[in-house]
């Protein structure tokens, strides 16, 4: 496991192939990037979160800034997802993991007294210069688009 990212430094190059296309990080140099990190589709929270972010899909733009929702559900499962919530933005399915392992979000979760791997809700803010601006980890969702966006503007 490599050491976890901090503010300043410049963000991991990826591939995702995406519900808009398949992107790298440098398709959004000079851009400014939210890149948050999700558990899963159609669960309560990643439903509201991306609902939140496709809401000020606009804002973002306004700002200057695209977003990408990454889990590591399919192509197909965020094809549907995003026609049955009605999605603003982009979906990366990064099935084999290495996107969220890049960005140190794919780590060992506990509940009721099991445990596994899987994604902490994380986002990251990715400035034009392709290094990481700020980054929100363990994300709570109410609120959490709006604060995002109130970072971008700043």
């Amino acid at each position: 496991m490599s050491k976890p990212l901090v503010e300043g430094v410049k963000a991991p190059s990826f591939s995702i192939e995406t519900t808009d296309g398949k992107k790298q990080l440098s398709s959004y140099k000079g851009k400014t990037l939210v890149l948050y990190f999700y558990p899963k589709d159609d669960t309560p929270g990643c439903t509201n979160e991306a609902k939140d972010f496709s809401a000020l899909a606009a804002d973002f733009a306004a700002a200057g800034a695209e977003i990408l929702g990454v889990s590591r559900d399919t192509l197909a499962k965020h094809g549907k997802f995003t026609d049955k919530h009605d999605l603003k933005i982009p979906l990366g399915a990064d099935e084999d993991g290495s996107v969220c392992e890049s960005f140190g979000v794919w780590v060992e979760k506990n509940m009721y007294g099991r445990t596994y791997m899987g994604i902490a809700r994380s986002t990251f803010l990715i400035g034009p210069d392709g290094k990481i601006k700020r980054i929100w980890p363990k994300v709570r969702v109410k609120g959490h688009a709006e604060e995002v966006l109130e970072s971008v503007k700043t």
